[in-house]
């Protein structure tokens, strides 16, 4: 991780209510960043996702995928139509998240 990153302050309260512009998203990764949580989260997708083989596997559907239809045939908007679907990893990611927001009581 950095030493210095340049992050905006976090808005307090009244500034929600006078700055509508501010949406929930961005001050959920406002949070995240401020904390360093959203670092340690992408670490541990990285851990997650080599543990269980899942770059391993995406790559060898790709190549499945273009065998399938022929190397020639493949454009990469068919490859990522193709895996997108497999390629989700998201429930425990998003209840780290979760559980975050509800230390920093958002």
């Amino acid at each position: 991780m950095r030493d210095t990153v340049n992050r905006p302050p976090t808005p307090e309260a009244e500034d929600f209510r006078e700055d509508q512009s501010l949406s929930q998203q961005r001050i959920i990764n406002i949070k995240l960043v401020e904390n360093g949580e959203k670092e340690r989260l992408k670490e541990l997708l990285r851990e997650r996702l080599v543990e269980c083989g899942w770059s391993d596997e995406m790559k060898e559907h790709c190549r499945w995928f273009a065998r399938k239809k022929g190397r020639n045939n493949v454009t990469l908007e068919d490859l990522i139509n193709a895996i997108t679907p497999k390629g989700r990893v998201k429930a425990e990611l998003v209840q780290h998240i979760r559980c975050f927001l509800a230390k920093v009581a958002l």
